[in-house]
């Protein structure tokens, strides 16, 4: 048998910084141990997005992929801990709910916890759902603590992420790649050269003339899509018209005494807006709809919601929601905000950067750049997005408020693929999954629950069971309650482990 020829890929070029572009280098430089050179070329007269503060529990997993110290990397991004999303007016006016990370108590029988609640709503005998999960036991007064790693214990039902500078994460994983060899070259692409035959990008060249050739290129060019869309021209999916907001504003604040363990988003008008406590200052933007309300008045409206004092200008970013129709394109690979944008909504902006890069690894190829490979990552990533969009758009879709955003959301046609989960969930309480779900049944659950989306019926099973259920609730309830008092507050847990020198 003949030895086949070395098709190993030794040069990757990665366009664009800021975390995209550092998550990817950093993740590259850990994986690909020999026999490749990884350049990264970034402008410091770009700046970087900078809305991606805070996270969902994967951040973890990426981290510890990279060997990174959990405390060291709070210290040094000025972190804290996240506990989930707290949903304030989203419903209607006056109306709160929690998204947790973790799980509603623990699995006692063969039918759903939920369901057990549900039948316990129709007697009015019990609080909201909000009260029967670890991670808003927690939350709820200021506390944090790692999970159990005893599986009878409630305090091993929750889950967590974190809240960061997400200009210090990219640095921290700026020196952490370069130590592991990434050559970083300072400058603007001006010109991308392609092969005359096949349309793979062979080079870049930069502002001052430099060229830097390689064989796989990563996008992280941002909106702009340098690679993606100037120069492979793929195209764009435009989900407006579901997600209609089109327009951010961002601004740091002075902290607050109360350094929350969990993100808030509150509804306005014709938006919503989000505030993220981290060490020495509380990140806040509002995500709003150009055709619902002017930037003026968004600007104005969001200033004088502050917790604190501003302790920046305004940042605007415009957008437009979707994908790119490909997200790997021949030999080029778009990674954040180059391969579509999502907003921030539940903090998914980092999590699919993440999801790229660890497509990329799961189907790295090599020089023949196979297209049953490409094909198959974007089909993947096509289903993980549309996930997303879904579940995002049930936050929208699902409202009581009586503003015209609110009316048009209410009464948008959906995609199918969410109009079903919703009428499953209406119908019996039942969750539906589907593939490539990024969030699992509690979070479905607290959002369709959260946005007042109560079952008609049961599930049938419910009539069979003697289960004691409510029994079972109170004892969850008052477990975690325990729990909870015997533990400190964030405040202390990051002061004592990862406190910022802020």
């Amino acid at each position: 048998m003949d030895t086949p020829p070395d098709r190993m890929i030794r040069s990757i070029v990665i366009v664009g910084g800021g975390a995209a572009g550092w998550m990817t280098a950093a993740a590259l430089s850990r994986t690909l141990q020999r026999d490749c050179t990884i350049t990264l070329v970034e402008s410091d007269d770009i700046g970087i997005v900078g809305v991606g503060e805070a996270t969902i529990p994967p951040i973890r997993l990426f981290n510890e992929m990279l060997g990174i110290d959990e405390a060291q990397f709070i210290r040094e991004t000025h972190g804290s801990f996240k506990l989930g999303i707290q949903f304030v007016d989203w419903l209607r006016p006056g109306h709160t709910y929690f998204h947790p990370f973790g799980t509603y108590g623990k699995p006692f029988d063969t039918v759903a916890l939920h369901q057990f609640w549900l039948r316990e709503c129709r007697s009015g005998g019990i609080d909201s759902i909000d009260n029967y999960c670890m991670a808003w036991a927690l939350a709820y007064g200021g506390k944090f603590a790692q999970p159990s790693r005893d599986m009878r214990n409630v305090l091993s039902t929750h889950d967590y992420a974190y809240h960061f500078d997400a200009a210090r994460y990219a640095a921290f994983l700026s020196r952490y790649a370069q130590g592991k060899g990434v050559v970083r070259h300072e400058g603007k692409v001006v010109s991308v050269e392609q092969n005359g035959e096949t349309g793979f990008v062979e080079s870049v060249t930069l502002g001052d003339g430099r060229v830097l050739t390689g064989e796989l290129f990563i996008d992280c060019s941002g909106f702009r899509g340098v690679l993606i869309e100037g120069a492979l021209h793929t195209g764009y999916e435009d989900w407006s018209h579901w997600l209609p907001c089109d327009r951010a504003l961002a601004v740091p604040s002075a902290p607050t005494d109360d350094f929350l363990p969990y993100t808030r988003s509150t509804a306005r008008e014709a938006g919503w807006q989000w505030r993220i406590p981290i060490q020495g200052r509380t990140g806040n933007g509002t995500v709003y709809s150009s055709g619902f309300i002017d930037d003026a008045r968004a600007a104005d409206d969001l200033l004088a919601r502050l917790d604190g004092a501003p302790l920046g200008d305004l940042r605007p970013l415009r957008f437009v929601t979707g994908r790119r129709r490909k997200a790997w394109n021949r030999n080029v690979i778009a990674v954040g905000l180059s391969s579509g944008f999502l907003e921030p909504l539940e903090s998914t902006s980092l999590h699919l950067i993440q999801a790229n890069i660890s497509k990329l690894l799961a189907f790295f190829p090599d020089r023949d750049f196979d297209p049953l490979v490409s094909d198959e990552f974007n089909r993947v990533a096509l289903g993980e997005t549309e996930r997303i969009r879904d579940f995002l758009i049930l936050h929208y879709h699902l409202n009581q408020r009586d503003e015209p955003l609110w009316r048009y959301c209410a009464n948008m046609p959906i995609p199918d693929s969410l109009r079903d989960r919703i009428a499953h969930f209406r119908r019996y309480g039942r969750l539906i999954a589907a593939d490539m779900d990024l969030f699992g049944g509690p979070s479905w659950l607290a959002v369709q629950i959260g946005q007042g989306n109560l079952p008609e019926r049961l599930d049938p099973a419910i009539a069979y069971r003697e289960v004691d259920g409510a029994a079972w609730l109170a004892r969850f309830k008052a477990a975690m309650a325990a729990e909870a008092g015997r533990v400190g507050s964030h405040r202390d847990y990051v002061d004592e482990l990862c406190r910022a020198n802020v």
